[in-house]
């Protein structure tokens, strides 16, 4: 089967992108990647990057030398180029893998052998179906200071036969992301291209002090559910300079689901997402719908969605409690996208019939500024909750046009401000308390 080649638009993305850190003109999540003490490659314990040979064994080989080698600054696992197979793999505390440029680390197709591992406590069961789920390709728990970079190299899920399982409804679990990072700090993941991944693909839980730059994620527009990046009760994120086009949200901050994660109560907290291109038949940018943790602190600024079908999506539900608050998004571009916001809370399924459905979340202030839309459908939709109604929501200078005339803008349930919008807001956010908390929130 032809490899999917890396589109045109991302190499321009790429390029502005180094003539701006040339120029020294954009801010930078901190974090470099540290120098290692030593470095081994999978090739030394038994791998072959032929495309055919399972290289699962020895992945978890060279893991366990980079743990027992207790280097100075820690070990770097080295994948040279060519094609290497494996199944799901751990990494490691102190430990970088790093790509070479023309490494592909390709998953297996082989589902039955694919280990299972226990839910989440902030889920209660697998996302997609009741009890355990499959692991993640490449995974951690418990871990400090990983680094997963390189020269580009590509972590291929091979996901389609996931697809298809999903697709005829004969998945016995939930199924498994290409990375995902529970409980773990100290974490980049920088310079490789995430692709097909049969679930969601970039999944830290858990963590803090993550930062994902210069990554690039792709997965066709009809694959289910394969999220780009969703930081999941997680705290101290930054996310920058990637392209992201796949089937699902591109970027989706959550936090535990229902009574779980009430129960687990970890928000996300101070997470920065800034230089975002990409495409996807849900949302750009997204919040929840599994919030139960709570979210907050959180800034996007700088992002370019084209193609899609929301430019920004909050969502939430009855039952799902926690709360989002205090976020910003500023200075967003989209092109061609259904609705340009939808902030709802009417959104997302339940994990069983054991929700409280008093639970209602708080959503407040929230501050969406320079908006400039061309091609868009409909301005969006601002739905709030009975007896949890959606409070201080400012507008500013967001200005959606389209072809034909933009639908206009539809509210319920909501209280805020609006300040320059085009089309005209909705009469809630016109009074005069709301534009008052707009213009200070500015």
């Amino acid at each position: 089967m032809a490899r999917r080649q890396r589109p045109c638009g991302l190499l321009l993305v790429l390029a502005a992108a180094a003539v701006l850190v040339a120029a020294g003109a954009q801010e930078t999540c901190p974090g470099a990647p540290p120098r290692r003490g030593a470095r081994v490659s999978v090739a030394s314990f038994g791998g072959a990057g032929d495309g055919r040979t399972l290289n699962t064994a020895a992945f978890a080989r060279a893991v366990a030398s980079v743990e027992r080698l207790r280097a100075p600054g820690g070990a770097e696992l080295y994948v040279p180029p060519g094609v290497w197979l494996t199944g799901p793999f751990n990494l490691t505390s102190r430990m970088t893998l790093f790509l070479a440029r023309g490494a592909v680390i390709r998953a297996t197709q082989d589902t039955p052998s694919w280990p299972l591992i226990e839910p989440l406590p902030s889920y209660g069961r697998g996302r997609e179906l009741p009890g355990g789920r499959y692991i993640s390709l490449i995974h951690g728990s418990g871990l400090q200071d990983v680094v997963i970079t390189g020269e580009n190299g590509t972590i291929d899920g091979q996901g389609s036969v996931w697809w298809d399982m999903w697709k005829k409804g004969t998945l016995p679990y939930t199924r498994p992301h290409l990375l995902e990072l529970m409980s773990s700090s100290d974490i980049i993941v920088s310079n490789v291209v995430f692709q097909d991944s049969p679930f969601w693909n970039i999944h830290p839980v858990y963590c803090s002090n993550v930062v994902i730059r210069n990554v690039t994620v792709l997965a066709p527009h009809d694959s289910p559910n394969t999220d780009g990046i969703d930081p999941d009760s997680s705290s101290n994120v930054c996310v920058e300079d990637c392209y992201i086009s796949t089937g699902d949200d591109s970027i989706a901050i959550k936090s535990g689901w229902d009574e779980y994660g009430i129960a687990y109560g970890r928000p996300s907290s101070d997470i920065t997402v800034r230089r975002i291109t990409g495409s996807s038949p849900f949302a750009g940018f997204a919040v929840g719908s599994e919030t139960s943790g709570g979210v907050q602190n959180v800034l996007a600024e700088h992002l370019n969605f084209f193609g899609s079908g929301y430019g920004i999506h909050i969502k939430t539900n009855t039952g799902r409690g926690g709360f989002i608050r205090n976020v910003t998004i500023s200075d967003v571009t989209l092109d061609n996208v259904r609705y340009g916001l939808r902030i709802a809370g009417d959104v997302g399924d339940h994990p069983d019939n054991h929700y409280n459905r008093s639970a209602l979340p708080v959503v407040d202030a929230l501050t969406i500024k320079n908006v400039q839309g061309q091609n868009i459908k409909e301005a969006g939709l601002i739905k709030g909750i009975t007896n949890s109604a959606f409070s201080r929501i400012c507008l500013s200078n967001v200005k959606l046009s389209g072809g034909a005339p933009v639908r206009p803008w539809k509210c319920e349930a909501v209280t805020g401000g609006a300040l320059d919008v085009q089309p005209s807001p909705c009469t809630e956010l016109t009074s005069t308390y709301g534009t008052s908390f707009c213009t200070n929130s500015l």
